[in-house]
């Protein structure tokens, strides 16, 4: 009876170790341990990379002070000229007087105006005279004032302390008008462009109170 339990437990000794081993062959394997992988030589990683190189593109202008072009004062002196500062010509700078040897034709006499200036310095003289026949050098002005005859361009002219600049008047005579109201005249009202004061020049005339009538006619200013 006692070798049956030995080989009893001889087998069950024998069945216990191989349920081990078919539990161990059995079990969940470890996983094979996995190198680490460098990478490629020619890679570079981006914490090794060169921060590219930026440069300031090159300039093609000059500095401003190269390229700024030179200003008028100092490429050219500045024109002069003889009419710098001269103010328009005034009847109190003036002296007024007619020469009539331009002769008539059907009824009419042409004259010319002449203003001289009798002042110190330059002046102008452009444009158109005021003209009326007046009873004297203080009279009021008689009929109509004379009409611009623009057939002559204006011009700028420029008197010299004794120069002159002259204008064509023409007076037509009253006697052409049959309703004509006759009055006479001691001569012309002269007011220079732009100006309100007047001069007078001595020439006995009839003149017509109508206004209506037109006796006189005047062109622009002209260098003499």
């Amino acid at each position: 009876m006692r070798p049956q339990r030995i080989n009893n437990g001889l087998i069950c000794t024998t069945a216990a170790a191989a349920l081990a081993l078919l539990l161990t062959a059995c079990g969940p394997s470890q996983p094979a341990t996995q190198g680490t992988t460098e990478p490629a030589s020619g890679a570079t990683t981006p914490s090794t990379q060169a921060a590219p190189e930026t440069s300031a593109p090159a300039s093609s202008s000059a500095s401003p002070s190269q390229s700024q072009p030179a200003s008028p004062a100092s490429t050219s002196a500045a024109p002069q000229s003889t009419a710098a500062g001269a103010q328009l010509c005034k009847a109190s700078g003036l002296k007024a007087t007619t020469d009539a040897t331009g002769g008539g034709a059907a009824g009419s006499v042409y004259m010319e105006l002449i203003l001289t200036n009798s002042g110190k310095a330059a002046c102008h003289l452009k444009g158109f005279a005021g003209v009326s026949l007046t009873t004297g050098p203080n009279g009021q002005p008689i009929g109509a004032p004379a009409q611009r005859d623009t057939s002559v361009a204006v011009q700028d002219v420029l008197l010299a302390p004794g120069k002159s600049g002259t204008a064509v008047l023409r007076y037509t005579q009253a006697g052409n008008y049959p309703d004509c109201t006759k009055t006479a005249a001691a001569g012309f009202r002269i007011y220079p462009p732009e100006d309100t004061a007047s001069l007078f020049v001595a020439r006995p005339s009839d003149a017509c109170s109508n206004a209506s009538i037109q006796l006189l006619t005047i062109g622009a200013f002209q260098a003499r």
